[in-house]
């Protein structure tokens, strides 16, 4: 039998028990805390991504004005439970991202604000303590990825039709 619109949006997640629920509106909550202060100052998170010194000049203000959109949407679709799949693999991908950017920074010895929660200069958050929160914010993501594409979990896979 075929699912429903809706039930392609939300099948993973219907009844993903308080672990799954709370880290999805942990990893929710995060992303959409996170991108409010680039929004409001993408000219503070431009200069946050320069302070980097990982991407080129002539992506930097892509980056500033796209990445927090990004986050909110993802943040969004993380409170709400839909787009699983795509939010799943999204939010395993940005957070090794910034985890690897900001692991590669103190691997060079820079101590920089990384503009993570707030764009104002000088954060005076230590690089350690950032990468080891960053660790901590990708234990609910795998847990959410490894149980969004397990077999049983998903639509379509690992069913069998009469």
């Amino acid at each position: 039998m075929r699912q429903g619109f809706s039930d392609y949006f939300q099948g993973a997640w219907r009844d993903p028990g308080v672990l799954g629920l709370g880290a999805r509106l942990f990893l929710g909550a995060i992303f959409v805390y996170a991108c409010t202060d680039k929004i409001a100052d993408p000219q503070g998170f431009a200069e946050a991504v320069y302070n980097y010194q990982i991407l080129p000049d002539s992506l930097i203000n892509l980056t500033a004005i796209f990445l927090p959109w990004v986050e909110m949407v993802l943040g969004i679709c993380l409170i709400l439970g839909i787009l699983r799949e795509g939010t799943a693999i999204l939010a395993v991908l940005l957070l090794l991202v910034f985890f690897g950017a900001v692991l590669f920074n103190l691997a060079r010895g820079l101590d920089i604000n990384c503009g993570c929660f707030d764009t104002s200069p000088g954060g005076g958050v230590s690089m350690a303590w950032i990468v080891a929160r960053d660790a901590v914010f990708l234990l609910p993501s795998f847990y959410l990825l490894k149980r969004t594409l397990a077999r049983d979990n998903v639509p379509g896979r690992g069913e069998k039709t009469l």
